[in-house]
């Protein structure tokens, strides 16, 4: 059973992102904060540990990307705990996802909330994104702050499709980065309940 306080909190802050809490799995993403809670103890795939910060700076934070998302093909590289790929994918039913990490702890999370919460349309895969060679193309590829924007660019070069997009979430000063890989469009995020700056920079 959902917890009213938290599922209350996520539905107000899906509407004051403009986006309608009838349209999201809002039961699967309280299902994976649950989960990512259990496995935190142990684990440590998240310095948060609250479920209320969880909604904000988790979900709520992966969500602001979903309006960016181009195509049905996506990557999330270095996904880490599944954020935003793992979130993406639960909102968007329609695309398939390949979460990507070098990290064997990371990815079995990952494989287990695949089993648990029973998306369709996932799938994990440990590997260094250098090396990897899927079959097909990705139409939008996504990273949270994994690396320099310039890294994200090159280490990612061979995996994207003709007119796909590199979605990279980030805070902070991007002058330096942004000086290092030509255009870019940078959306400023206005997540309810982060008070730090989020930016998502889209290069083409």
């Amino acid at each position: 059973m959902a917890d009213p306080a938290l599922l209350a909190g996520l539905q107000q802050g899906l509407r004051a992102m403009g986006q309608d809490p009838d349209q999201h799995p809002c039961d699967q993403y309280l299902a994976y904060v649950e989960l990512l809670g259990k496995w935190n103890r142990a684990y440590n795939l998240s310095g948060i540990r609250d479920p209320g910060r969880m909604i904000t700076h988790h979900i709520l934070d992966s969500l602001a990307v979903r309006p960016f998302v181009l195509g049905e093909r996506c990557l999330d590289v270095g996904s880490g705990a599944g954020l935003p790929g793992f979130i993406l994918a639960l909102s968007l039913p329609a695309t398939r996802w390949v979460l990507l990490d070098s990290s064997r702890k990371k990815t079995r999370f990952l494989t287990q909330a695949v089993l648990e919460l029973k998306p369709g349309n996932i799938e994990v895969v440990t590997a260094r994104v250098e090396a990897y060679r899927p079959q097909a193309l990705f139409t939008t590829i996504t990273s949270r702050a994994v690396t320099s924007l310039r890294d994200f660019r090159a280490m990612t070069a061979h995996l994207l499709a003709p007119g796909g997009r590199l979605l990279a979430l980030k805070g902070g000063d991007l002058d330096a980065e942004l000086a290092g890989v030509g255009v870019a469009e940078v959306h400023e995020l206005h997540v309810p309940g982060v008070r730090e700056p989020r930016r998502l920079v889209l290069m083409q």
